[in-house]
């Protein structure tokens, strides 16, 4: 696998991402109707506010119907909610010329699973730990299949 390789080559740039003020049912609804783990959240123009993954929103709806006191106070909490309000602010980002192998790095140092990729201060894709694997089975032959040639 080509570690130096720029991100750009494995990122995703068909996006879809929430704006600041979407609400938590907006957010919750992309999650259950698309097989996607992390949104980025953006404001007009593409501008990174910051990103919001299916782990945060559970955990939001759990602690909510903790210090909540019941079910409709809890739905009407929600109600309230947006994605400023569940988002990790100002979220670690790469250039699209850095590295795949620094974004395996801040991978495995921070637990992430997703990195918003910006340039000029837009939101240009994402990559993922998935990205990442995709990318190095890709990249490595297999040895049985490298024999027959």
């Amino acid at each position: 696998m080509n570690t130096s390789a720029p991100v750009s080559t494995i990122m995703t740039t068909q996006l879809l991402t929430l704006h600041p003020d979407d609400s938590f049912q907006a957010v919750k609804k992309l999650f259950e109707e698309k097989d996607f783990h992390h949104l980025p959240v953006v404001e007009p123009g593409g501008r990174l506010v910051g990103i919001i993954s299916k782990e945060d929103l559970y955990k939001v709806a759990y602690i909510l119907t903790l210090n909540t006191t019941g079910p409709t106070y809890s739905l009407k909490q929600m109600e309230s909610l947006t994605a400023k309000d569940m988002m990790t602010r100002y979220p670690i980002f790469l250039d699209p010329d850095d590295s795949i192998g620094l974004a395996a790095d801040i991978f495995l140092a921070n637990k992430f699973h997703a990195l918003p990729i910006v340039e000029d201060d837009t939101l240009v894709g994402i990559v993922t730990t998935h990205d990442l694997l995709r990318y190095s089975f890709m990249d490595v032959e297999h040895p049985k299949a490298a024999e027959g040639k």
